[in-house]
């Protein structure tokens, strides 16, 4: 069986993060031919096209991280209807300069978790809009909008609800499966 690599982004940066529980179960839930890491983005300037001839060191082991991932996973929370800034300007690091976009058909998915009832959705769509103009390949099924109330899952990432456990677990199966034929038929080169 074949492994993939797969680079996770936390959304939050805050060091009680909800999306960073999420992720911590999604490591734990995922299939064994995922192994994930988080890619960390905490330490980025803020974007400028005056970078682009020279990018900072930061930058530059940010983008060979997602080089060395057949697949991402966004673990996200929704900040103003949106998606966080701080996110937002690691995507714009990654995909730029001109032709040097790290996500171009690099298989993606993305999930979020909110104390509100619709979950992380509206974010969610904001976000695959930029991945898309980042030809980033998209898995859009199953979708993903948990609605995190306290306890649902522990600080060491164990899921206490049975169903939601089970839905988590399949949507890692799924992406598995989804990543297994996107790069199996979408050459990343």
């Amino acid at each position: 069986m074949q492994t993939f690599n797969v680079g996770f982004f936390v959304g939050s940066l805050s060091s009680t993060s909800i999306n960073r529980k999420l992720a911590l179960a999604l490591t734990k839930l995922a299939p064994p031919e995922l192994a994930l890491r988080e890619i960390t983005f905490r330490e980025l300037p803020l974007y400028s096209p005056d970078y682009d001839a020279d990018y900072p060191p930061v930058a530059r082991a940010f983008k060979d991280a997602i080089a060395q991932a057949d697949a991402v996973l966004f673990v996200t929370p929704e900040y103003n209807r949106s998606i966080p800034g701080a996110l937002k300007n690691a995507i714009d690091w990654a995909s730029r300069p001109y032709g040097q976009n790290a996500f171009a058909r690099k298989p993606a998915a993305v999930i979020g978790a909110s104390p509100g009832s619709i979950g992380t959705a509206v974010a969610q769509q904001s976000l695959r809009a930029v991945l898309a103009f980042c030809n980033a390949a998209q898995m859009s099924s199953p979708e993903a909008y948990i609605q995190f109330t306290p306890g649902l899952i522990s600080d060491d990432g164990e899921v206490t609800v049975a169903s939601t456990e089970e839905f988590l677990r399949n949507y890692m199966s799924e992406f598995a499966l989804f990543v297994r034929r996107v790069t199996s038929v979408l050459p990343r080169q």
